[in-house]
């Protein structure tokens, strides 16, 4: 056997092991802050005063600005499966309109719900095309130059 079969053959065996590994990653995403600290967040507290003990929350409510959410996930994977979360922690604020805390709900993994994913598709108005007319349909296509006669266009 020459070198260069010998070499690309263990080069290929071990690279085919290292895929057989089955070490799960565990990811946090989010910024979750302290339970002291959301126990500090008090009804009628400002907005400033909760920003300045909690930091900047995840999301705010985009249609009234009024409810702040921080929220974290623990997700584990291996490989190229679909990962699987272990734990989820929710911390909701709701303000009034004066600005100052009006309920905190906080909220984990067991307090979520699955959504099914709708596979529907909307209908799109006109005709189909087909192949052909899709990859081959502006083959001759000329665009208008622009001249005097037609001002540009």
């Amino acid at each position: 056997m020459s070198i260069n079969k010998v070499f690309f053959s263990t080069a290929a065996a071990l690279m085919m092991l290292g895929a057989c590994s089955n070490e799960y990653f565990i990811q946090t995403e989010g910024n979750m802050p302290t339970k002291d600290d959301i126990m500090q967040v008090k009804r009628g507290m400002p907005q400033s005063e909760v920003r300045k003990i909690m930091g900047s929350p995840s999301v705010i409510s985009s249609l009234d600005h009024r409810t702040w959410i921080y929220m974290n996930s623990t997700m584990e994977r291996m490989a190229f499966f679909e990962p699987e979360e272990l734990d989820r922690n929710v911390v909701a604020i709701e303000f009034n309109h004066d600005g100052k805390v009006e309920k905190v709900v906080q909220l984990t993994k067991e307090n979520g719900r699955n959504i099914a994913i709708s596979k529907d598709e909307t209908p799109v108005m006109g005709s189909e095309e087909t192949f052909m007319e899709k990859y081959f349909g502006g083959v001759g296509y000329m665009p208008i130059q622009p001249t005097k006669e037609n001002n540009g266009l």
